[in-house]
């Protein structure tokens, strides 16, 4: 029976209020309004690319959190699986740009939010499971317990009805009491995974990984058994693991205009060559989204098919309809 969608995610839409590189916040008289959400960063630039995406999350029904919803909606993500709560809490995050000798900060401001009161009756079960592949994050799962055991829930789910999970562990240490603490949560869930998403800080951090890059990719397959696996080096580029083959890719050079959401531009471009058939393809994708995502201001990546292909080397400028 063929799939609603090719891929469903559930996670946390934010208010991102930014002053641009020279501004402080301590002074800020005006702010530029954004959205963030990491895992609707994903499905956003995957419905872009032209896939069937939806995501599911709990906001206020609000002039802010239907800001949040048309944002999402915008780029083509389904947002029917929305449940809208009668609380006000959305979660803010106060973005600082800057340059050397000062280095971008952020500022999250997220407790107590109508996201983090999410219950498991409050989630359409059968529309999130109505896909070829969930896509989670490791940033949902320490907010509170609720998003906790939402998580736990849908990986049982998935695994019970056949559907793939896509996992980045996606470690922000603000978020957690303890990397111990992160480790002994984290590692259950992303057993068995069809793709494991963890960079190298975070599996050196959170998994006591250690060894040359080969061999702490192969060292992540093994502690969670994932089918897939893909290791970003920042400045390196990244690295992929399927079947006992690493495949490692250059990163793109870019001039950085805004990193928040490099991350997650890496995952959809692997999830669209995962999507063909085509894993390591899909690596070569991800270093593309992921350089564009630097590239832009705002957090999903705004390309299209087209130009992706060209930035890969596969269509000449003059071959793209405009």
């Amino acid at each position: 029976m063929e799939k609603r969608f090719d891929v469903t995610t559930i996670g946390e839409g934010s208010i991102r209020l930014s002053v641009g590189e020279g501004r402080r916040l301590n002074t800020a008289s005006e702010f530029q309004v954004g959205i963030s959400g990491a895992e609707a960063n994903v499905v956003g630039g995957l419905s872009r690319l032209g896939w069937k995406t939806s995501w599911i999350s709990s906001l206020p029904e609000t002039p802010v959190g239907k800001r949040i919803r048309n944002e999402y909606r915008s780029h083509g993500i389904n947002v029917e699986g929305i449940y809208w709560s009668q609380g006000s809490r959305v979660a803010t995050l106060f973005v600082e740009y800057a340059k050397q000798p000062r280095s971008t900060k952020v500022i999250f401001d997220r407790e107590n939010t109508c996201f983090t009161k999410i219950t498991s009756e409050q989630v359409n079960w059968e529309y999130l499971l109505d896909s070829k592949i969930i896509h989670l994050t490791g940033i949902t799962v320490p907010l509170s317990e609720n998003t906790l055991q939402i998580a736990r829930e849908a990986i049982e789910k998935a695994h019970r009805n056949d559907v793939k999970v896509s996992f980045d562990v996606n470690y922000r240490n603000n978020l957690w009491s303890s990397k111990e603490k992160a480790c002994n949560t984290l590692l259950p869930m992303i057993q068995n995974v069809e793709i494991l998403f963890c960079n190298k800080r975070d599996a050196q951090t959170v998994f006591n990984c250690s060894g040359t890059d080969e061999e702490i990719i192969k060292e992540l397959q093994i502690l969670s058994n994932a089918n897939k696996v893909v290791m970003s080096r920042g400045s390196e580029g990244a690295m992929g693991l399927e079947n006992g083959k690493i495949y490692s890719e250059q990163a793109r050079d870019v001039v950085i205009i805004d990193r928040i959401g490099a991350g997650d531009g890496l995952a959809a471009g692997v999830l669209h060559g995962w999507l063909q058939g085509d894993f390591a393809k899909g690596l070569k994708y991800g270093m593309v989204t992921s350089a564009l995502a630097l590239s832009q201001y705002g957090e999903i990546v705004n390309t299209n098919v087209e130009e992706l292909n060209q930035l890969l080397g596969e269509k000449k400028p003059d071959d793209i309809v405009r």
